[in-house]
């Protein structure tokens, strides 16, 4: 049975109406096309998936559309202003922080809000900060590069 459901996503109000297993990736890149963030590994332990709810990192694979109710949901995609990119994603661009591509925007919703809470981390705390994120290209120094030169910036 499919109830609807009110959330906002990147500064925009949404009424869906959807099944009770529907997911929160499920909802974002299937009813409403917004396809940054990654299905990789299903289960919550990659981070390709992350996008923030209410300013917090969640894994979208795990948490239930349903518990969006109401909710602020930030993508990848609501990041840029215009043709103006987020200090992250420009950075991760000078600092060649990604090779494929496919963690990037959930590495980058996990840096934000990161560097929310920590706005001057140290390399190690960067680490420790994106720990949930995994990358199996780059060896994360030049992913870790980049979010402290943001940090910089922002």
């Amino acid at each position: 049975m499919k109830r609807s459901v009110l959330l906002t996503v990147n500064g925009e109000r949404h009424e869906v109406f959807i099944g009770p297993n529907l997911t929160l990736l499920e909802l974002l890149r299937e009813e409403l096309n917004l396809k940054g963030a990654k299905e990789a590994c299903g289960i919550g332990a990659c981070g390709a998936c992350t996008v923030l709810m209410d300013g917090k990192p969640v894994n979208a694979c795990i948490v239930l559309a349903l518990e969006a109710e109401g909710k602020e949901i930030e993508t990848i995609e609501g990041l840029a202003k215009g043709n103006e990119l987020h200090p992250l994603q420009r950075s991760f661009i000078d600092h060649y922080s990604f090779q494929c591509g496919f963690c990037t925007p959930g590495t980058i919703m996990t840096a934000k809000a990161f560097l929310h809470r920590n706005p001057e981390p140290s390399r190690d705390e960067v680490k420790n900060g994106i720990a949930g994120n995994i990358c199996r290209c780059t060896g994360y120094e030049n992913i870790v590069d980049g979010i402290l030169n943001a940090a910089k910036e922002m």
